[in-house]
């Protein structure tokens, strides 16, 4: 079971349908919000957190004008509400 507020790896969720959604819904997100081109490659690392809803701390990989970089992703989802909200889209590095 969870634990509220505490953070734990999603195993095997990598190569979930539902979690590459919610990396490419990140990507697109920042895309608008910064104006940028990345293009979405794949899901590195997921972990959850349960809070009002689910933050997933997505690891993603995406092409910055042809080179690969890493971003963590942090999206708040509460399906209850039909919500879904990218709460931070950071440059963790180059894959």
């Amino acid at each position: 079971m969870a634990t509220l507020g505490g953070k734990r790896q999603a195993e095997g969720s990598q190569n979930s349908l539902e979690i590459e959604d919610l990396a490419r819904f990140a990507v697109d997100e920042h895309n608008k919000k910064q104006n940028a081109l990345l293009e979405f490659k794949k899901v590195i690392n997921v972990k959850t957190q349960v809070v009002s809803g689910t933050m997933y701390h997505i690891t993603v990989e995406a092409a910055d004008g042809g080179k690969n970089k890493v971003y963590e992703a942090k999206v708040w989802v509460k399906p209850w509400m039909n919500f879904k909200e990218v709460q931070e889209f950071t440059l963790v590095g180059d894959a």
